[in-house]
């Protein structure tokens, strides 16, 4: 049984109180912050780079999910790797790389837990060859670069699909969803097969964030 995990995003919350913002999700005891890393070129915006990782890294204790939407993206393991601990995760797109298995063993050599990236187009089994080396499978249920986007309902089956390889090949790997969620589809998102559910406009655009959060985390059975 795979736990339930709330990763909240960061994208659009207000980058002028951040340290509030991470103090909010500290005191939810949410389970990981989610990190989205953008390079204006595989994703049509930029937002921020190590500097920023890093600095959200000496202000949290909490696990950090960084999801590297980036061009070559191996060429950054390094410098990222260097500003995380052994509990934090690295997320590549299998689309931005064309030697994947290498990509991923970095990530393993670094020391941190890895994932792959998949956008709604791309089909699973653009990953069954590194399985292996995997610790998340996340699934875009939007078409990156943008927060506030409508969940792509067609992508309820392949959560499906991908928790059904999971538990075929018999592997310990997290379905992470990013993309749309929000409290109405969460529940929905969650039976599908998806146990670690990004959710970013819904709690950082709502009256009262922490209440959002810990409706959230009740939706979950996190709570």
């Amino acid at each position: 049984m795979f736990k339930n995990k709330l990763a909240p995003s960061i994208l659009n919350a207000d980058f002028s109180c951040l340290k509030e913002v991470l103090l909010l999700l500290e005191r939810c005891k949410v389970d990981l912050v989610h990190l989205d890393v953008m390079d204006g070129n595989f994703v049509p915006n930029i937002t921020f780079g190590p500097k920023i990782v890093n600095t959200i890294r000496k202000n949290i204790s909490l696990p950090l999910s960084v999801h590297l939407m980036i061009e070559k993206p191996e060429r950054y393991i390094e410098v990222f790797s260097k500003a995380l601990f052994t509990r934090d995760s690295i997320i590549v797109h299998v689309e931005t790389c064309p030697h994947l298995d290498k990509t991923l063993q970095m990530i393993i050599d670094s020391g941190l837990k890895t994932g792959v990236a998949l956008n709604p187009a791309t089909p699973l089994e653009m990953i069954k060859h590194v399985l292996d080396k995997l610790n998340v499978i996340l699934i875009m249920t939007v078409n990156p670069g943008f927060g506030g986007q409508q969940f792509i309902t067609t992508m309820i089956k392949k959560i499906t699909q991908a928790r059904e390889i999971v538990n075929k090949f018999g592997k310990n790997i997290d379905i992470q969803v990013d993309g749309g969620v929000n409290i109405k589809n969460i529940e929905t998102v969650n039976k599908a097969g998806a146990n670690i559910l990004v959710v970013g406009s819904e709690i950082f655009e709502a009256e009262n964030p922490e209440n959002m959060i810990r409706d959230i985390q009740k939706k979950l059975q996190i709570l």
